[in-house]
This record gives C-alpha cells, structure tokens and sequence, in this order.
C-alpha cells in the first residue's frame, strides 16, 4: 500500500470564499478568461477552416478546430471518403460558433464546395489522381462526388473491360483523373480508366514481344459480338473471328463460348503496330475433313442438316466442318428450273447421295433426286405412243405449250396441235399456267428427256366430216368476225372459220362487206391437211351473171341460123358448080396430053 504523505494546506487559502462559490477574486478571474480566451483560434462565421477529427461513430464525426467547443458533423459527409480516421485533417465551414445550445455549427460539405472549382481545376491542369464516391448511375455512365461537385464518369471510363453491371459500383469510392470541364456549364468529366490504362499499354508492350504465330494461350472471354468473340490474354486482348471459332458454320458465336469462360487459343497473326491479335479456336482441333470415314465414295447416301440456303442449291452439313452442296438440279428429274426453297430449307434434315467428292479440295456435290428412280428409265412403258394423259401446263412459248405430266417427264403440246378448228395465235388464248390439260404421247425424245403430246388428238378430225360438208362451190352463211390487211375471217357453221380476200368481199351494189356482217359465202378453195378454207361473196353473183351471158348467147345464134340458111345454100351449090369446073378442065387438059 502506498504511504500517504502529509500536505500543508496553503496558509492564504480563503475556505470562505470558496465556500460562497467565489473563491478567487474578480481581477483574478479575468485575467485567467483573458488567458484562456488568449489560447483559442480566433474564428468567425462563415469561414474555412482546418479542423483535426478527434472522435467519430456511425452517425457523427467530432472535429476540433481549436475553438472553445468541438464541432459535430454527419458522417454522411464522408461518404467519399470511407478510410476518414482520428487525427485525419480536415477542412470545415463554420455555419456558426455558437447556437441556442452552445455547440459549434461545423460542414465538411460546404467547405468542400467553396474550394471545390479550383481544385477540380488545379486536378486536371496537374493530371492529379483524386478521391470520388461514386453516388448513382445515370443515362450512359455514373454520377461521381469529386470535391462537393457532380462529376460525370462515363460507362466506357469505368474500366478497360466492358462492364455489364454499373450499380455493383454505386457506393464505392474510387481514384478517378479529371479528363474534361467545361467550364462554362461547369461540368466535369473523370475517368478511372485512364489510371489503368498508361500501365496495361506497357504490359501489352511486354506481352505482344513475347508473342509467336502457333503459340496456344489461355484467355478469357472478355466480350461477344455477331462477328467474333474478344479475349483477354491477361493485360492484352485478342479477336477470334466467327470464321475461326468452329470448322462448322456458326451463326451466332454464343453458340460456342459464354462471356467470362477460360479458353485455349491459338495466335494466327498479330500487329505489332496496332497491337491487333487474330486468335483462333477450331484450330486447335484437327480439321473434320481429314477425320472423314475414309471408306466413303461416290454413290453412298449420307445424311446431315441444311445450313445454308441458296437460289442455286442447298449446303449440307453432314458433320461438322463437312459440308456439301445439293445444287438444285440435282433436287428433281424435272427439267423446269426452279428454286432450291421450293424443296428444303436451314434446318432440315436431309439425306442425300454421293455424285463427286474429292478429298484434296475438300469439296462434295450430292444429290437427292438419285434417291429416286428415273422416269426416263421406262418412259416407253409407262408412256407409249397413243396413250393419253392430264397433264399440268408449266409455261408457253409462241409455239406450243409446255407441260409436266409427272415430276421429270415433260412435254410440248405444239400450238397447231391444240385444236383442230380454231387458228389460235398464242397457247395462253387457249389454257393458262397451272391448269391441267389432257395430252395424246405423239412421239417420246429419249434423249432428250422430252415428249411430243397433242391435245386435238383426242378428239376426231372433224374436217373429215368438213370434207363432205364444204364441197367447192357450195353455198353457206357466214359471219366476218375479224378483219385483216389481207382479207377477212369468216365464221361458218361447226365452229369452223374460213377466209376471203377483198377481190371476194365486194357485194353485188359495189360496196365492201364489213366487219360482224352476215353474208353467204361460196367455196371455192378446201384444203383438208392444211385446214384452209377459201370463201368468196362476190363469186355468188358473178357466177349468176356469168350463166345469165351464157344463157343469152345460147339464143341468139339460133336465130341467125334461120336468116342465114338460103345464101348458105346458094354458096354451097355456086362452090360445088366451081369444084366441078375445075375437075373437067384438069380432065380436059389430060386428055389432051394423051393424044
């Protein structure tokens, strides 16, 4: 136990005074307040001052500015700065000394603000590297405190890698450089990624000078865009094209990676200039073509998927990184050229049948019409000349019609073959596209894949009746239904059309017949193989003025005949008398010789 020691008391000490509460005198207590007074910091309201953080808990922060009182602040006002600790500095405003209470009114905020413009300004002129609290997002980036003031961080700025999730960042405090101001708006730009980005250039630096073509790294994927997958090689990112992420077709390249997965690659190229790295994946891998079963041929039926359509055919992927083309003649026996979508489209599957493959080029044609058996093969049997059949008419041609009776077996129909009254001019005045037809086999073209069908073959040639009916010269009524430069067509009875020219045309009063006119009409032409009928009006009344001349020359030497009858008579008798001298004088003159 401590010895307990004896103290005087002082011997001028007034118990009294200290009694009553007065225990020192007035002179003396002033002189100690001025003292004491003497010690403080002489502050006024509404002044930035330094102050030393002497106490803090969850919701206040204590500074002592050195005035008679400590000041309180909200710890809200730190947020930017979550490493704040006793016996940090920091600079207050005094709201003011003293309120009802007697406490010092103190802001941390306020005294950041009224310095804040200059020292934001002072950042960028010296490229400072600066605390912010990161308060919210916003439209394209975040809002960051720097010094009191709203600074803009754009979304490109907050980190060299694309950031998929902003609001892990709201609340944080971080190191920011001030990149722009406008000084007229007052707005401030930061960027954290400039920080970063000065010590990732030289560490790309270090990495592209170790890199070599062929050499395999590890890398994550970083991004993915429709045309290639980004991977960070750890300071340095490379690109592997759509191209080079599968020996198959890729349509989208989240079909093969997913963002943040590690991957091997392999560098294909690189740039050491604009520091751009081709990465590659398939690569890795040995090509499927060299893997491909090597006991397939030509002529084996294969399977696979459609992975690219094409108006000229069809890819076939028959495994992956192996494809081959089904081009759309190969689709069909039918020789109508149409589109490979009518047949198949991406995503089905297919089998098909080997025609070429050649190893070396890496290439192969199928078929899937070989699948089936070729029409043609029997086409005498199935369609021998005579038999009839419905076809369906694929197009025209100013000379016949075109038409499918099955899938690969085409035929013409030829326009004269159409009917055999009516002059058609072109088939679509007799049929139209996609209509069904009834076809007569005339001849079959093996060779050529074609047959020769006629349509008025299946009906009997009425111009064998025709014959018997327009005999030359007889009579029938007609009525012109067109009219031409040559002459005119006339409709007759049976459907059957007949022609006159002009000459032909002209009536009896002179006049020329005209068009829907009613007439009759005399034949006097009928041409059974070339199904020609001339007709002619005005043959009508001129053969009836011609036997009328007839008739009247007829009767008029009758009567002459009766006039002249004597005097032929007499010349008779006078020529006989003369015939008769001349006979007795040649007599005479032999009988003279004689003598």
């Amino acid at each position: 136990m401590a010895e307990l020691k004896n103290v005087a008391p002082l011997a001028d000490f007034d118990w009294d005074a200290y009694a009553s509460g007065d225990a020192q005198s007035n002179e003396s207590r002033e002189a100690q307040e001025k003292a004491y007074d003497s010690s403080l910091n002489k502050v006024n309201d509404h002044e930035v001052v330094d102050g030393t953080v002497i106490a803090m808990n969850k919701r206040e922060v204590v500074v002592n500015i050195g005035f008679k009182s400590d000041g309180i602040i909200p710890t809200s006002e730190f947020r930017y700065n979550p490493d704040l600790k006793v016996g940090d500095t920091v600079e207050v405003y005094i709201e003011n000394q003293e309120d009802k209470k007697g406490q010092l009114i103190l802001s941390h905020k306020k005294a950041r603000a009224s310095r804040s413009w200059d020292r934001v300004n002072e950042a960028l002129e010296n490229e400072e590297i600066i605390k912010g609290y990161i308060k919210c997002r916003t439209k394209g980036g975040m809002i960051v405190d720097v010094f009191g003031i709203e600074a803009f961080l754009p979304g490109s700025q907050i980190d060299v890698k694309p950031i998929r999730d902003y609001d892990v960042f709201v609340g944080k405090t971080m190191e920011f450089k001030v990149v722009k101001i406008n000084q007229e708006f007052k707005n401030v730009v930061v960027s954290h990624k400039a920080l970063i980005e000065a010590e990732l250039e030289q560490q790309k630096k270090e990495i592209i000078s170790r890199l070599e073509k062929g050499q395999v790294l590890e890398g994550t994927v970083k991004n993915i865009t429709a045309y290639g997958v980004f991977i960070d090689l750890g300071g340095v990112d490379g690109l592997i094209h759509i191209t080079d992420l599968s020996w198959g077709r890729v349509s989208d390249p989240k079909e093969v990676v997913e963002l943040d997965q590690k991957i091997n690659v392999v560098i294909l190229d690189f740039d050491d200039e604009k520091k751009r790295i081709a990465l590659g994946l398939k690569q890795l891998t040995p090509h499927p073509w060299d893997a491909l079963d090597a006991d397939l041929k030509v002529g084996d039926k294969v399977s696979g998927k459609v992975v690219v359509m094409a108006d000229y055919g069809a890819f076939i992927e028959i495994a992956p990184g192996v494809e081959g083309l089904i081009h759309v003649s190969e689709m069909s026996w039918s020789q109508h050229l149409r589109s490979a979508q009518d047949f198949m489209k991406v995503g089905d599957d297919v089998e098909a049948v080997i025609l070429t493959l050649d190893r070396e080029e890496r290439k192969m044609s199928l078929g899937i019409k070989q699948l089936k058996a070729d029409p043609w093969e029997n086409i005498d049997e199935r369609y021998p000349i005579g038999s009839k059949h419905t076809a369906k008419v694929r197009n025209f041609t100013n000379f016949g019609v075109f038409v499918e009776i099955e899938e690969g077996v085409d035929g013409l129909i030829h326009i004269s073959d159409l009917s055999w009254t009516k002059k058609i001019k072109h088939p679509s005045e007799f049929t139209q596209i996609g209509a069904e037809i009834e076809v007569q086999v005339l001849e079959i073209d093996k060779e050529n894949r074609r047959l020769s069908l006629g349509h008025k073959q299946l009906e009997e040639n009425p111009w064998d009746v025709f014959e018997t009916v327009f005999t030359m010269n007889s009579i029938h009524e007609g009525t012109i239904v067109e009219m031409l430069d040559k002459g005119a067509v006339i409709q007759l009875e049976y459907g059957v059309e007949g022609f006159a020219t002009p000459k032909h045309l002209v009536k009896e009063d002179g006049s020329q017949a005209q068009l829907n006119e009613k007439l009759q009409f005399k034949v006097i032409e009928f041409n059974k193989e070339s199904k020609r009928i001339i007709l002619s009006h005005s043959r009508i009344y001129e053969d009836v003025q011609r036997a009328e001349k007839e008739a009247k020359k007829a009767a008029a030497p009758k009567k002459a005949a009766k006039n002249e009858e004597a005097p032929a008579i007499q010349n008779q008798a006078a020529s006989t008398t003369l015939g008769d001298i001349d006979a007795l004088a040649a007599l005479k003159a032999q009988m003279e010789k004689g003598e």
